[in-house]
């Protein structure tokens, strides 16, 4: 079973960053994408980012387009979260993802994935 471990949350300052970091525990493991979703309190969970791990193609929701870069270092198995000009509205569990099928397409938008446990990100004002 692929475990998925989170760090890097924390609070942050607006206009500051912060790097989340997901390791995954099987080496062997090589998913086609991997993602990012949060979850502010008594809000739906949310999609953030989506990178493809054989190309490096990433995507972004809306929200955090221009301020956000997901990536994935496949040496270490590691997902990363670089959050630039942070803002209060960011303030949210953040959980990586990971689809359960290695399929060759992505499907990790779709909510059906391994999850990490989640770390907590706190801008201020």
């Amino acid at each position: 079973e692929v475990q998925l471990v989170e760090s890097g949350g924390g609070s942050a300052q607006a206009a500051g960053s912060l790097r989340l970091s997901c390791a995954a525990s099987e080496y062997t493991y090589s998913p086609f994408c991997m993602g990012w979703f949060r979850q502010a309190p008594g809000q739906e969970r949310e999609w953030v980012a989506t990178i493809f791990t054989g190309g490096g193609n990433t995507y972004y929701a809306d929200s955090v387009k221009g301020r956000f870069t997901v990536s994935r270092d496949h040496a270490n198995n590691t997902l990363y979260l670089q959050m630039n000009s942070l803002e209060p509205e960011d303030t949210a569990m953040y959980y990586c993802a990971a689809p359960t099928r290695e399929i060759r397409y992505c499907t990790v938008k779709s909510g059906n994935n391994y999850w990490g446990q989640g770390t907590q990100v706190t801008v201020s004002s």
